[in-house]
């Protein structure tokens, strides 16, 4: 996992979901603006898996468990697309604090695939 990667998408993913939150805070169903954002968090998400993938054929491997590291990846993966859908089919502003949850869990997930693939624990 590169570091700069993972820098982007934790702040892509937080601010895409703080976007959301907002527009549905302020009653707003959801729009392309919203889905948009969450899509481009989706599609850094595979990016994060095509590159995480070329880097342990390459021999690199998450100083945790890599098993692990790419269970949250695939995890991570399934949450847009659910927040998407959910979003297409009821089309209120309850759609669009969804779209908001999806982006902060992606982030959450995002910081404990860092975790997992430093080996760098956070404590609070």
């Amino acid at each position: 996992m590169l570091e700069w990667g993972y820098n982007f998408q934790l702040a892509f993913a937080s601010l895409a979901g703080a976007f959301a939150l907002i527009l549905g805070i302020i009653k707003r169903p959801p729009s392309w603006w919203s889905v948009g954002s969450i899509i481009l968090v989706e599609a850094l998400l595979l990016v994060q898996l095509v590159v995480s993938i070329v880097l342990v054929v390459q021999g690199q491997q998450a100083q945790g468990d890599t098993v692990e590291f790419f269970g949250y990846i695939i995890t991570a993966l399934v949450v847009p697309p659910a927040a998407i859908a959910w979003a297409v089919i009821e089309r209120t502003r309850w759609s669009t604090l969804v779209l908001g949850v999806a982006g902060f869990t992606v982030a959450v997930m995002l910081v404990r695939m860092w975790q997992i693939w430093t080996g760098i624990r956070f404590s609070i």
